[in-house]
């Protein structure tokens, strides 16, 4: 009972923070957001896993009595073009946890988690071809004391990214990367390396269809180093995840994207995979 326990702490912390990055992938980077432009993405995804990773890391370990994890998540994502140079975002997701057993179903866990406010700034461009931005984030738990939903404790994170487009193939190009630094105030509170990167072909003449492929994961020390077998949220993990997406423009204000991706590495956290769809409205209020 104690390494059942343990796995289902491991699995509902790491999809807590992963949803937020997850929902945030397509509109990550330097690109700068259009002057009065408010870009609002909705987003729905699904994660399953049957095995995680302990403080060991590989190989990975099935759950006891077949036990299987699953969640939704549903995220809003809001980016909003202030001038030329900056730019506010807002990230809000909500989970539905369960986990399941031969011997045990568990009580499931939902709630809103953390809400991400931040302001960014566009640093630069080369040419009007590669933007580089600077973002920083103030990370607030809308939740008390259920440590299934997070660490309950306020956060920073400075992160900076770089963007930039070309042809190859005969077709047009893209690319995102960026990395982050964040720090949780609380007690024993981690610093992470949040950290991401993608990379775009558009696969028609009319910009409508592309598909892209992207890494991302977080890295995250902590002097609490505790595999402990009470619910509650790991400070020292890590974990690498690739995707695979698809998008189709429907027209200038509206998008959508669906994406499949696969947990490959890490420790202290679940080998999982995880299906979403994310709805892009492009507004313009100048």
């Amino acid at each position: 009972m104690r390494l059942l326990k343990s796995f289902t702490k491991i699995v509902l912390i790491t999809l807590t923070l992963f949803v937020g990055l997850q929902s945030r992938s397509y509109a990550d980077g330097g690109f700068p957001v259009r002057p009065g432009r408010l870009l609002l993405a909705p987003s729905v995804s699904y994660f399953f896993a049957n095995s995680a990773w302990d403080t060991t890391g590989m190989p990975a370990k099935r759950y006891p009595n077949n036990g299987k994890y699953s969640s939704v998540g549903v995220t809003f994502y809001g980016e909003y073009g202030i001038s030329r140079n900056w730019a506010a975002v807002v990230s809000l997701p909500f989970v539905y946890n369960s986990f399941t057993a031969s011997n045990m179903t568990s009580k499931p866990s939902s709630g809103l988690t953390d809400l991400e406010t931040g302001i960014r700034y566009y640093l630069a461009n080369i040419d009007f071809v590669y933007y580089f931005s600077l973002q920083g984030t103030a990370v607030t738990p809308l939740y008390n004391n259920d440590r299934s939903l997070g660490y309950g404790e306020e956060g920073g994170e400075l992160k900076l990214a770089v963007s930039g487009s070309g042809n190859m193939f005969g077709r047009s190009i893209y690319f995102n990367a960026s990395d982050g630094y964040r720090q949780y105030f609380g007690t024993n509170g981690p610093w992470q390396n949040r950290y991401s990167g993608t990379f775009g072909i558009t696969l028609d003449d009319d910009f409508q269809n592309q598909l892209s492929v992207s890494g991302s994961g977080i890295f995250s020390q902590s002097t609490d180093k505790t595999f402990s077998p009470v619910l509650e949220a790991n400070k020292d993990y890590s974990f690498f995840e690739l995707s695979l997406s698809y998008g189709h423009t429907f027209s200038d204000e509206f998008s959508l994207f669906a994406t499949a991706g696969k947990f490959l590495t890490g420790y202290n956290t679940s080998a999982g995979n995880l299906f979403s769809l994310a709805f892009i409205y492009r507004l313009d209020y100048k």
